[in-house]
């Protein structure tokens, strides 16, 4: 039975029978190397990051920054406005599943997820930094409190389903799914407005709006960081369109010589070339941009910015 021995390391033989779960998921190793599962693990560290922010929270690993229940409960503080008794940093173990408990159960109610096997996560799995568990938890809460951020669609990762007993260990192979497919039947937007999700967002709450910026801005940052290059303003920063182009250049791969470009441009003229050579090389890399003219950026037009920055987000966010 090789799906037996599959990650069988994990289950500690030294442990006592009684304190396994009755049954246990363990994600095949192959599947832990699928660049969907990647590319969900990524926008969800970047959810994080931005939607916290502000409290100088960074999460880098999913596995090991969420088992001690502080990053679930700023999140939890952060969309449902509650703030529960807990200690901020709990340094014990037993501390940390006492935190866990208390958030998990008020985040379960604010989820609606009455029927318990809906539930795929629990204060143990959690706190074992069980990816499995961590990963539908997340989904959940994106799809609760911002269904308007972009997670891969279709991820399913292979699991062994792991039962123990006094009979001894029995395990068999099945799919979970972490994100379903995008159903285009239940979409009632025409197609102009699902091109431009931008102007579906810039319709929400203000506190939506910006914490979709703060998402694009923290990757915007990332991107450029190997430059030395900082971005504080996404309203402000990319109208003269010199950050643009090294942001594009940046993304895609290519030298861009400085000559081609004013560097430092002093007038609404050299901004207007800047832009217009951006748009230009976007067009090139196979951008749609259609709906965004070089003006609309040097003017600060909030939308025509958001546009073409969610157009690098959500190619290269995964990357």
């Amino acid at each position: 039975m090789e799906a037996d021995i599959v990650e069988c390391d994990k289950l500690k033989e030294s442990e006592d029978t009684d304190t396994f779960q009755d049954e246990q998921k363990l994600i095949q190793p192959a599947s832990l190397k699928d660049p969907k599962l990647e590319q969900l693990k990524e926008a969800l560290v970047l959810w994080i990051n931005s939607t916290l922010k502000a409290e100088h929270i960074v999460v880098q690993s999913l596995e090991e920054d969420l088992y001690d229940g502080l990053v679930l409960h700023h999140l939890l503080t952060r969309f449902s406005g509650v703030h529960l008794p807990v200690n901020e940093i709990a340094l014990t173990s037993a501390a940390q599943i006492q935190k866990l408990q208390v958030i998990l159960e008020e985040l379960d109610q604010r989820l609606g997820l009455e029927d318990r096997s809906q539930i795929k996560w629990d204060v143990k799995l959690i706190h074992n930094k069980d990816l499995l568990a961590t990963l539908h938890l997340l989904v959940a809460m994106v799809r609760r409190f911002q269904p308007e951020v972009d997670l891969p669609a279709n991820v399913k990762v292979e699991v062994v389903v792991v039962e123990v007993s006094r009979n001894g260990l029995q395990s068999h192979a099945q799919t979970e799914v972490l994100t379903e497919e995008r159903d285009g039947s239940s979409d009632s937007l025409g197609a102009t407005q699902r091109e431009d999700p931008i102007d579906q967002l810039l319709g929400l709450q203000a506190h939506k709006v910006n914490a979709v910026k703060q998402a694009i801005l923290h990757f915007v940052n990332q991107s450029m960081s190997s430059l030395g290059l900082h971005v504080d303003d996404v309203d402000q920063q990319f109208a003269d369109g010199v950050i643009l182009l090294l942001l594009i250049g940046q993304l895609e791969g290519f030298f861009l010589p400085l000559h081609q470009f004013n560097r430092i441009p002093v007038n609404s003229a050299e901004m207007l070339d800047n832009v217009t050579l951006a748009l230009d090389l976007l067009n090139d890399c196979g951008f749609q941009m259609a709906n965004v003219e070089p003006q609309d950026i040097v003017s600060r037009d909030v939308a025509a910015t958001l546009k073409v920055l969610y157009a690098l987000f959500k190619k290269h966010k995964g990357k």
